[in-house]
């Protein structure tokens, strides 16, 4: 085995005395602020995690990496790595010109020097990379709701790398890690990719794939940007960190990586593997559904559970790292130890405890069995997961004008506080729109706004274990499942469709909206000139058309008892 995986790899960056030259020059740039996302992909490309590729991908090297895995010259690249930005910004832009890209607080990180713009095929992106253009992926979901519609393309120059405050003495470079290999003499090293907590399976699997390639062993956790709803990476940090002491610490090492996940199955198990490679590795853990974004909105599994495996062996050789492939691990209880799936001994009692389980565990203070995890990361678990009746949550009314929505929330409102035990929060429509939106219009943009600036100050209350009630009319499906997405990171979200036929609204019509709207008074009305898209899976469904607000509001009660939200 050659030992070009110690050696350092190219990284993007200018020497000090240049990058504060270009700083200076790069005030008088245009500039773009980077998303949460951007900045996880510019730090991998200027490090060289990314290597080969020298910046964002131009059009050519996009089409080829979305058509069939290769960059125009030829190269291997299975996710595309692009700038996406706001159609206003491109308008601002051509190829041939440099822009600054800046962190959220505006500090230069880098110059993108323009050599493509295009508007992609978002849909054939999401067929082709993650298999559907199936907006129950997440990763489609961000290409059609979140990332901009315009791409741009070029070569970076790298100034400084992005500031982290947290976990400073686990984050290592490729060629930190390199460097550290060298250090130790170690010249097999195989990486155990997760975005969960370790529990007591996946030590046995990396002790096993660790032995099995004679190799050290680096677990090697994302700490970018993971799937919506998975466990923060500080808490996972802290896991991994309490059960360090249970590999051996002289071959064994926890480096973070601050990659953005995609999600996206086999394409993107290839690509964990080009950039393991990258980070010094020789051996790479893939295991069963890598990568995989669960259910589609069909309700089966977006990839077969073992294809990623069979992509990266494929390409094994070519990339030049050795694939460790695993079963899942269960535990056989008359052997009281975990044993790979496809070896359990035939008439044994097999115990397994799915993601889905745990969670329901911790939400119910239920007991986690020593078997399963470490009393460490379950500790640690509990002290991020208290019990639901102790965590906050929103409730969320979705609704035409003059549906009732306000009407239920107050009543609910009363009802909670009479209850006691956390503090409740109205944020209806109205009151948000004089307080925190006073200056937006009702276009379609800035009714988004709105509803996104509920969504943050909710997702406050329930990260602080209050009880946030939202009661806006909220007419796109893509702007409430921002917003779900923005809670469910710190608690229970609860949509609750009031729905309330538009002839019994407009029948009520206190404010007389809805014959200014008929009368094309009023422009873009939801539900006469302006859609309401109706959610297709919320958590209740009430219609206040012959029913008082106290049987409705109770509705809201007994759905919230039911979810151990509050106690019966």
């Amino acid at each position: 085995m050659t030992l070009s995986n110690l050696a350092p790899i190219p990284e993007l960056y200018v020497s000090h005395e240049s990058a504060q030259k270009l700083k200076h020059e790069a005030g008088n740039l245009p500039s773009w602020d980077l998303t949460p996302r951007q900045i996880c992909d510019l730090e991998l490309l200027m490090n060289g995690g990314f290597y080969p590729l020298k910046g964002f991908q131009s059009e050519a090297d996009y089409n080829g990496t979305v058509e069939n895995m290769r960059t125009a010259d030829g190269t291997l690249w299975p996710i595309p790595v692009t700038l996406d930005v706001s159609q206003a910004f491109a308008d601002k832009v051509e190829p041939g010109q440099d822009i600054a890209l800046r962190d959220q607080e505006g500090v230069i990180l880098a110059i993108l020097s323009v050599s493509d713009k295009w508007v992609p095929n978002k849909a054939n992106e999401a067929e082709k990379v993650f298999g559907a253009d199936d907006l129950a992926h997440p990763a489609v979901n961000y290409l059609h709701n979140v990332a901009g519609p315009v791409y741009l393309g070029g070569p970076i120059t790298g100034i400084q790398q992005p500031t982290h405050y947290d976990f400073r003495a686990r984050r290592d470079t490729p060629n930190e890690l390199r460097a550290f290999f060298r250090k130790m003499g170690w010249r097999r090293v195989v990486a155990f990719q997760t975005r969960n907590p370790l529990h007591r399976a996946h030590q046995e699997l990396t002790f096993r794939a660790a032995k099995e390639a004679e190799a050290n062993l680096l677990i090697h956790p994302v700490v970018g940007m993971t799937k919506p709803g998975d466990v923060d990476h500080f808490t996972r940090v802290r896991c991994y960190e309490a059960v360090l002491d249970q590999y051996p610490a002289s071959t064994t090492h926890l480096s973070l990586l601050n990659l953005a996940m995609r999600m996206g199955g086999p394409r993107e198990a290839l690509w964990h593997a080009i950039i393991r490679k990258n980070h010094g590795l020789t051996h790479f853990i893939v295991g069963r559904d890598h990568a995989g974004p669960g259910k589609n909105s069909q309700g089966k599994d977006f990839y077969d559970p073992y294809a990623a495996q069979t992509l990266v062996a494929e390409h094994q050789k070519e990339i030049g790292i050795e694939m460790v492939d695993f079963k899942q691990m269960v535990y056989v209880q008359e052997k009281a130890q975990y044993y790979p799936v496809d070896e359990v001994p035939e008439g044994s009692t097999v115990l397994d405890i799915s993601g889905t389980e745990l969670r329901r565990r911790l939400r119910e203070g239920l007991e986690i069995p020593d078997w399963f995890s470490f009393p460490q990361v379950v500790q640690e678990l509990r002290r991020t997961s208290p019990p639901r009746s102790r965590q906050g949550f929103t409730v969320f009314f979705t609704g035409l004008s003059g549906s009732g929505k306000s009407t239920i929330a107050n009543a609910l409102m009363v009802k909670l506080m009479e209850m006691g035990g956390r503090p409740v929060t109205l944020l209806d429509g109205d009151v948000v729109r004089k307080h925190l939106s006073s200056e937006l219009g009702f276009s379609k943009e800035h009714r988004d706004i709105n509803i996104r600036r509920i969504g943050y100050v909710a997702s406050e209350i329930t990260k602080n274990g209050g009880i946030a009630i939202c009661a806006p009319i909220a007419p796109y499906t893509a702007t409430r499942r921002a917003v779900r997405e923005m809670i469910e990171a710190f608690g229970a979200f609860i949509e609750v469709h009031v729905a309330t036929p538009i002839e019994e609204c407009e029948r009520r019509d206190r404010k007389g909206l809805y014959k200014l709207a008929r009368e094309g008074k009023i422009k873009e009305f939801t539900g006469i000139s302006d859609p309401y898209e109706a959610p297709t899976n919320a958590e209740l469904v009430v219609n206040t058309e012959g029913m008082d607000v106290d049987y409705c509001a109770q509705q809201v009660i007994l759905k919230l008892e039911s979810m151990g939200l509050i106690k019966a």
